[in-house]
Parts: C-alpha cells; structure tokens; sequence
C-alpha cells in the first residue's frame, strides 16, 4: 500500500505550487477580470511544460502520466487557476492522439493558442458552453460517428456575464467550420477517454479547491474572536469542518482509486471516474458554503478571497452541467451494464492492495470457518457479544487465529496493521463479526504494555488461552462519551490492595465475560484528566452486579455495579493517577478501521433485494434509475469509507504522523453507514421492514446496528471535536 507521490513528482508539483502561489494570488485573478483569463499566467503554465504534459513525446509533449496531471490540477484548484487548463490538458492530448493541426498543437502547447473541449455530441446538442469559450482558438468536439477541430473566430466569442467570472461561452459549434480529425469506433473511444480524463482532472482541481477554502475558514476560525472566545471553539463550525476535511480528503482519494482501477483493470473503474467526479462536485460546493459561513459578513464582501472560492467550486465542474447526472451514470455503469472508455494513466505509485501476506490471512481464516463452522452455527452468529461462541473463539485461538495484533512471543500471531485490516475483512465476510476477539486481543495489549508480571501470568495467560474473554468499562451513567468524568471509585488500602466501588454504564458483553478493563477516579481532588487510574478487575468476584440493558438493535449491554470489590495493587495498569496516558493507548486502538466491511455487507445485501423486487412495467428494482443512483451512492461512501481507513493503516505503518486519522475512520464510516442504511432501508420497502432470512433481514439489521456505531467507542462529536483539533488545527472545544 502507497498513498505517497514519488519524490519526482513531489519536485514537479513543488515546482508549479511555487509558480502558481506567485502568478495565481488573489490580485492576478481579479485583474484577470472580466475575462476570466489570464494570458501571462497561460504563457507561464506552457513555459514550464503544463500545457504539453499530456500530449505524448511523439507529438511534441511531456507524456507524462495522468497521476502527474492530477498533482498539477490539485494546485491549479488551490489556486483558482485563470484559464481552462483541465480542458486544455484533454484537448492538447487529443490533438496529439488524433493528429490534424500541427501547427495549433505546437501554437497551445507553447500559450500562444487556446485549445479546448466540448463536453456533449454536436449532432444532439450543437450550442453548448464551452469552458475557455470566450478565448477559445478552437474547440475539439465529438460529431455523430466523427471527432472533429471546431475554429472559433473572434466573432463566435461572446463574453457573457456569469457565476465567477470565468472564461466561458455559449457557443453555436454546429455553425462553425470544423475539420474532421478521425472517425469511427477507435476516434469516439479516444474522444470519449478525454471526457473521463477530463472528470478525473476536475475532481482534483476541485479537491485542491476545497483544501485550501477549508484552509482559510479554519486559520480564521482560531483567529477570530466572539463573546471573548475563538470562533473555532464552537462545534458548530468545527464539526462541520471535521465532516468537511473527511469528505476532501476523500475525494482526492477517489481520484487516486479510480486510476489505481484503470490500471487493475478493474471492471468498476469507469463508475469510480464518474463517483471521483460527483463527489468532488459535492465536496467542493459544501466546502465553500461553510467557509463563507464561518468568516461571516466578510465572506460575503467582494474584497474577501474566500467567495473566489465559493463561485468557482459550482462554476467549474458545472460547465458539463448537473452534477447529479454523473452519478445516475455511475449507477448505470455498476448497475445497467453501460461501458465506456478509459484513459491511459502511465505510472502509478499510489497502490491500495494489502499485500500478499493479507491474502494468504484471509484464506486461512477461509478455510477455518470452512473446516470448523457449521450452518447450525453459522446460524446463531450476530455482530454483538450474543453472537459469541465459546467453542469457535477457542478453535481460532488454538489455529493463533484470534491474537492477530499481539506479539509472537507472547503467544500472538504478530501480524502487520495490513494483515489485521484484511483479516478483518475475512471474518466479516465470514460472519464473525462480534466484539469478542477484537476487545479481548485490545485489552491484552493494554495488559501486555502496561500490566505487572503478576497480572499477565493470572489473567493475560488465561485470556490468551481462550479462557477468558474480557469487556470495557469506560462510561459511567451521566457521562456519556467523556469517559474522564469517571467517578467509580478506586480506594487504595493499608495492604496497598485496592476497592472499587461504583457504577459503569454500557459495560456489553459483562454477562458474558471474566474481566473488565476499567477507568477508576483514584484522587478526587485532582483535575478530572489527571486523578484517574486504569485497572483489570474480575466480573466474577463478590460485590460485582450485572443488570442487563438491551437494545433496539438486538443487542444486550449492561449496568455494572461495584460494591467493595477487592483487587491487588498488581491488577493496576500504569502509574497511579496516569489512566488518561492508558486510557489514550486503548482508545487508539479502537477507534482505528472503521466500518467499511459492514458497509459493504449491506450494499451488496441492498443490490441482492433490489434484484428481486419486481416493480411493475420496469423489471426489478434495480433496473430502475432511482435504485442505481441510490446504490451507486453507497457504493461510493463504502470506498470512501475503506480508502481513508487504508490512509489511516499506511500512516500507521510508516509513522507519517497523527492527522487524527483513526478518529477519521471511525467517525466518517459510521456516519455514512447510518444516512446510507436509512436510505437503502427507504429504497427497499416495504420488504426491508421485515426481519426474515436474506437479504430483507440484512437491510433491516444493518439500519438498526448502524445507530450503535456513531456512539460507541466515543461518539461522532467527539471524535469530529478531535479532527478539528488535530487534522485542522483549530482549538480546543471540550474541556
């Protein structure tokens, strides 16, 4: 796995962000103004090579990859870039490809000449807006059967005023000479490559766009200052920034997998093009809303920067007109069968393949459940602690199919974070998916970093063997999310053993299991953050209470109550008073990974039923529009939802820093998992509303377990509160 560019490619978009901060500040484009189009920094672009980087070699240009296109695009976003340039790049490479006007290729190529692209047929629809219009040389265009090089005359240019400010024309192209380039299946394939291409080069630009509009609401935001505070301290702004940041990063993201596809030969790569480019559009238009928000009456002033950013975020992408029409056509494309043709991508460095040890994780955890689980079994798994199974849980410890994450020479499997992530996906796909094993193999590491020789030899051998299995006891009734609120007592005795005495709430699985990891107030005159300790403490011992709690999701949780429950001091994890720094390790890892496999499940639980509903005159569901859009949506959340939990693996692989990358994972797949099962749930009644076997009672389960997962293991508004602070700088909003 890969989400870094090569170091020359670093030096390329290093070498055009420095040309562009320089010949494309905030001055330049409003003297660019009214045109919309600035011939210095055209010139500029073409001396540096930008204007011939995708026309190959062989005609004169760069023939650099379309990675490299999608770097210089990202900052041509950034900086708003006056002019054309993701029409130009297409329309100079076709030129290259299909041959015709030398001399304008050589003239483009060089800002001498503007060449650029028309986004729908001339036959079905002659007068278009043509983006670059107003300066537009010549325009290459698709006619019936044939691709053709439109001549502009300065007489067709007519400036119009519009949304931004930008370059375009509404030009009548079926009235203006035109020379065939080529004709026939191979040209229309080549034409049609240039429109994806063009949708990848745009989905960049707007990507770099909303970066930077984010940018700057956020550097406002813990500048700014109301009712005595930063602005950024309001969660109302802040949060949706953390949305905001998760959704951009996202749709760079998407670019990236939809080349990666191309390259796989992945047969949804044309659908990924169009879900890169719809997302975008989204992201960008959202992005700016909120960022005029936060800088309040300035925003709206023509001074400001930030409505430059604001308008162009709609304005570019809508010159090919609704954006909502690129995901009807990804839907038609994943669902309908609709192909098209892709654009060559060159090299390639992003990669999102787990590797070959991560297959051979995922076959042997196959072959397990193939070799070991009935369909009598199979039949009583479920995603919560009742889904447990004793038997099985001790079969995979005794295949080392259970401690994937601990250390080898503590009896675990010592797997890498990609190894985990795709065994994960395993058991998911297997249907064993309940807590158990992921909380029991988080406690151990906890207890194998933090616990006493004492404490592994009589509770962490036991929980290692399959034993024992073990909950969390973090949240406390009236606490909620802020687990440091914690006021169940921890009393240190003469002997130097330890009582505890209180209440946690949403102890799941304490009917069930042998141990608790538990967060206790150890000094109640200390700051709450600093008088807390963590210990193990045995559910089975005098004093404990389990009172179940059950849920609209068929789970069973559970009130824990603690009545002069004794442990000794060897049952202490960490330094007395030094819980928050154990508490911030076992948080760390849980909130890693995200819920993209549950995602999935579900979608391809929604396609199932939407192939079996007939709908009257039209087949079945899902050969209508509305169901391939809708599913089509989910099919993009459920990547975007594993590329960012892929970000937040690399990143731990690699040491690249904390962006609050885990917090990311967590809070946005959740998020998406809930809006995307309420939807499906919608699309598919009245059937989802029922409970039985299939594909009915998976949509119906996945709607109700999806509420569960934005709150626990911290809630989404904590976690947004974290993003903020740690991905977006702003300041601190929770005491």
């Amino acid at each position: 796995m890969n989400f870094d560019v090569t170091e020359e490619q670093e030096m390329m978009r290093d070498m055009f962000a420095r040309f562009l901060d320089e010949n494309s500040s905030s001055t330049r484009i409003r003297a660019a103004a009214p045109s919309g189009f600035d011939s210095a920094l055209w010139t500029g672009l073409a001396e540096l090579g930008a204007l011939g980087l995708r026309v190959t070699e062989e005609a004169g240009g760069l023939g650099l990859g379309l990675f490299d296109a999608t770097l210089l695009m990202e900052e041509a976003g950034r900086t708003l870039v006056s002019g054309p340039l993701a029409e130009a790049l297409v329309a100079n490479r076709l030129l290259g490809q299909l041959g015709g006007d030398a001399d304008l290729l050589t003239r483009a190529m060089a800002g001498e000449a503007v060449v650029t692209l028309a986004m729908h047929d001339i036959a079905a629809q002659p007068r278009q807006w043509i983006a670059g219009g107003l300066v537009a040389d010549a325009v290459v265009a698709c006619r019936g059967n044939d691709v053709v090089l439109v001549s502009v005359p300065e007489a067709a240019r007519k400036a119009e005023e519009n949304l931004a400010g930008t370059p375009i024309a509404e030009i009548d192209l079926a009235s203006l000479d035109a020379v065939t380039l080529a004709s026939g299946e191979a040209a229309l394939a080549t034409f049609a490559a240039g429109i994806e291409e063009w949708k990848l080069l745009m989905a960049s630009a707007l990507s770099g766009l909303s970066r930077e509009a984010l940018r700057l609401a956020a550097e406002y935001a813990g500048e700014r200052k109301a009712f005595g505070v930063f602005i950024g301290t309001f969660q109302a702004l802040s949060h949706p920034m953390a949305d905001l940041i998760c959704e951009i990063d996202s749709a760079k993201f998407l670019v990236w997998k939809a080349l990666r596809s191309i390259v796989d030969g992945d047969a949804n790569a044309g659908a990924q093009i169009s879900l890169a480019a719809w997302w975008a559009a989204g992201t960008a238009g959202r992005t700016g809303r909120h960022a005029v928000q936060t800088f309040g009456g300035i925003g709206l002033t023509l001074e400001h920067d930030i409505h430059l950013y604001n308008l162009r975020a709609k304005a570019w992408p809508l010159v090919a007109g609704d954006p909502d029409d690129w995901l009807a056509e990804a839907g038609r494309r994943l669902y309908a069968g609709e192909q098209t043709s892709l654009p060559e991508v060159g090299d390639l460095p992003v990669e999102f393949d787990l590797g070959e040890d991560a297959r051979a994780i995922q076959r042997e955890i196959r072959n397990f459940f193939s070799k070991n689980v009935t369909d009598e079994q199979r039949a009583t798994f479920h995603y919560s602690w009742e889904g447990h199974n004793p038997k099985i849980h001790r079969q995979l410890v005794d295949a080392n199919l259970a401690f994937l994450q601990m250390p080898k020479d503590v009896g675990g499997r010592g797997l890498s974070p990609y190894e985990v992530t795709a065994a994960r996906d395993a058991f998911e796909e297997e249907g064993w998916n309940n807590p158990v094993a992921g909380v029991s193999q988080m406690v151990s590491l906890i207890m194998h970093r933090f616990g006493t020789d004492e404490l592994k030899r009589d509770v962490l051998s036991k929980v290692m063997s399959g034993e024992a299995i073990c909950s969390l006891g973090y949240s406390e009734p009236g606490c909620g999310s802020d687990v440091f609120a914690a006021q169940c007592k921890a009393t240190q005795l003469e002997d130097g053993s330890w009582r505890i005495d209180g209440t946690k709430m949403w102890t799941s699985g304490a009917n069930l299991t042998d141990y608790v990891l538990m967060l206790a107030r150890t000094d109640p005159d200390a700051p709450k953050h600093k008088g807390l300790t963590m210990f193990i403490v045995p559910l089975k011992a005098e004093g404990v209470t389990v009172q179940g709690v059950h849920t609209f999701m068929d789970e069973r949780t559970n009130i824990t109550f603690y009545d002069n429950v004794r442990i000794p001091d060897s049952w202490r994890l960490g330094d007395i008073n030094a819980g928050g720094r154990t508490m911030a390790a076992s948080l760390e890892l849980e909130h890693g990974g995200g819920f993209a496999k549950v995602q999935r499940t579900m979608l391809e639980a929604a396609v199932e039923l939407c192939g079996e509903i007939p709908v009257p005159g039209m087949g079945k569901l899902i050969d209508t529009p509305k169901a391939q859009m809708r599913l089509a949506r989910t099919y993009a959340n459920v990547l975007a939802s594993e590329l960012i939990a892929y970000r937040a693996n690399w990143t731990q692989v690699h040491g690249k820093g904390n962006g609050a990358y885990g917090p990311m994972a967590k809070m946005f797949s959740s998020e998406l998992f809930v809006s995307d099962s309420r939807d499906l749930l919608d699309l598919t009644a009245p059937y989802s509303l029922s409970k039985r076997m299939g594909p009915a009672g998976v949509v119906n389960l996945e709607y109700r377990h999806a509420h569960g997962t934005t709150i626990y293991a911290g809630t989404s508004q904590v976690h947004r509160s974290m993003i903020a602070e740690k991905g977006l700088g702003l300041p601190r909003s929770r005491n």
